[in-house]
Order: structure tokens, then sequence, then C-alpha cells
């Protein structure tokens, strides 16, 4: 006689998501005027997925750490065309070209995986490592490690 199993094994078929990317953000605050700024980001993100954004099929808010807050945020993109395409436009836009000039009192990263192969990632005023930069050599982003598709070696736009 055999029992019946106690827990519920589901999996998924990924078959219809051949260019599926999965990307982690976080923000971490680094200074009290940080705090302010992590607070003003929550209902402009919230906007800007309400918008439904052309390939983003899932966005998950969530919380790193309290002390010091460590806020964060994965998202499921059909592919990397239409998560380029959506960061290189506005809100996205004006929000990182504001960010580069100053951070608020807040550091910043990103990691991004991507089905059919590679990852890559950011870290951006972050007081420590965390993620891939916990155990990967660390090196200045510029030149050919600048952007999301220099990193992942991407020449061109990807083709269906």
């Amino acid at each position: 006689m055999q029992s019946k199993a106690s827990v519920t094994r589901q999996t998924v078929d990924l078959s219809s998501f051949p260019d599926l990317v999965v990307i982690y953000l976080g923000m971490k605050v680094r200074s009290p005027r940080g705090l302010l700024t992590v607070l003003r980001f929550g209902p402009r993100i919230s906007s800007a997925v309400a918008a439904k954004p052309d390939g983003l099929l899932l966005h998950e808010p969530f919380v790193f750490s309290i002390f010091p807050l460590h806020v964060g945020m994965r998202q499921y993109w059909r592919d990397f065309d239409a998560l380029e395409t959506w960061a290189r436009a506005l809100p996205h836009q004006k929000w990182w070209q504001d960010f580069m000039k100053d951070t608020g009192g807040t550091g910043f990263w990103h990691e991004a995986y991507f089905s059919r192969g590679g990852m890559e990632a950011i870290y951006d005023d972050m007081n420590g490592p965390i993620g891939f930069s916990s155990f990967a050599p660390v090196q200045i982003a510029e030149g050919a490690m600048f952007s999301a598709r220099q990193r992942l070696r991407r020449k061109e736009k990807m083709q269906p």
C-alpha cells in the first residue's frame, strides 16, 4: 500500500517563453535622505507597472531588509528587447538619468538572467557586495561593460 505524498509538486511549461528574462532590482538606503528617495519611488514604480508596459509579464515587489531599508522587485519580461525598450523610454529613462546625477542617498543594483543563457548585473553606489559581486571579480562599468546589451555581448537586437 502506497501512501499519498503530503506535498503537491507542480512545475511550469516555459516553452511559450523562449526568450524569457528574469530581473531582480534593488534599492538600498545609504543615508537618511535615501529613505525619502525610496518612498518616492514606490508610487512611481506602481504607476509604471499599472501602465502594463509591452513585454512585462509579472512584477513582484519585496523587502530584503528593514534596517537598513533595502527594497526590491522581481520582474519577468517576454524578452530582452522589450525590457531594453522600456528601460530606454520615459519614465524609466528620466529616472535613470536623474539617479546617475544624484543617487538621493541610495544604492541601486540589478541582476538579470536570460533563458537562452547569460547573466548580467550592475551595482551603483552599493556600500558592500551583494549577489554576483559577493563572489565574482568586480570591475568599473565603462566601455564594453557599460550597458546591459554590451555586458551580455549582444551586438544587435534579438530577432524572433
